[in-house]
């Protein structure tokens, strides 16, 4: 995958302009979060560790640690104002750590190509609409699986190619006005070739209605979601250009709403025994019989 589609300097300056007001714009986070959190009803592992990938403000922490109380939860987001309002540090000083504690939780400011924990030390990642805001989330599955013990699982929830397909035919300027999204399938074989076994990958469509363009364009804003892609326009778009999208989205309106569609792709995966060492050589298990 060509590297430099996304800005990642524009992700973080996007979400840290609305860490002070994010709790109040994250409704569509949360129910996914929600969504991902009934598909653990299903499976059955007691992590000692929970690896929160993008968590934002830990708005997952509480349902997570509801649900497996004796695990540590570990937030990593790559904006420190996010984290904040996360850990509530006690003091000025503890602000900017790049890792810290706060009760029984823990905190870091990372990228999530570059986690700074050790190897084999989580049962769980769990990662809520983080991969989309990734030049190449390959990376970061790789690193999601070497912090992983064997039999860990990986969960997530991203954003696919329809998404906002509303929103970006009604511009017709050659700009990119939206996030660029990958494929389930592509994330599957991602999971794959990063060493995963028994990837599961499924999606289902959202719609959210609004009033106007604007209306949408400022709820995303908002949520810190704007366009950070480098193909993005950098400068003001003139006003011919507004009224001609606003047009277009118009044409789309059905019983007085305007649609927003959102495709929302959930995976999960284990992290199996390996196959082979790190320098290449195979492992042969020999199980030993049991003795009558």
């Amino acid at each position: 995958m060509t590297a430099g589609f996304v800005d990642p300097r524009q992700v973080r300056r996007g979400f840290a302009r609305v860490a002070a007001d994010y709790s109040g714009a994250d409704f569509f986070s949360r129910e996914i979060d929600r969504r991902m959190q009934e598909r653990l009803d299903f499976v059955r592992i007691e992590p000692h560790r929970i690896v929160d990938l993008g968590c934002s403000q830990g708005a997952s922490q509480a349902p997570l640690q509801a649900r497996y109380p004796k695990a540590q939860y570990v937030g990593v987001d790559l904006v420190p104002e996010m984290l904040q309002a996360a850990a509530r540090p006690r003091s000025a000083w503890q602000r900017w750590l790049p890792f810290r504690r706060e009760g029984g939780a823990a905190f870091a400011a990372a990228d999530a190509v570059h986690l700074p924990l050790k190897s084999a030390s989580a049962g769980l990642v769990w990662s809520n609409l983080l991969l989309h805001w990734l030049d190449d989330p390959l990376p970061a599955l790789a690193e999601a699986h070497r912090v992983l013990e064997v039999g860990g699982l990986l969960m997530f929830s991203t954003l696919g190619p329809d998404t906002l397909k509303e929103l970006r035919s009604a511009f017709a300027d050659g700009y990119a006005h939206t996030q660029r999204y990958i494929d389930m399938h592509d994330l599957g074989d991602m999971l794959v070739a990063c060493g995963f076994a028994d990837p599961v990958m499924d999606m289902e469509m959202v719609t959210l209605t609004y009033d106007s363009v604007d209306a949408l364009l400022a709820e995303l804003r908002a949520a810190g979601a704007s366009c950070a892609m480098r193909s993005r326009r950098h400068g003001l778009a003139g006003r011919r250009l507004w009224e001609s999208a606003r047009a277009a989205y118009e044409a789309l309106r059905v019983e007085g709403k305007l649609p927003a569609t959102f495709e929302v792709v959930y995976g999960h995966a284990w992290k199996a025994s390996p196959k082979k060492t790190a320098d290449g050589r195979s492992v042969v298990r020999f199980e030993r019989p049991d003795r009558k």
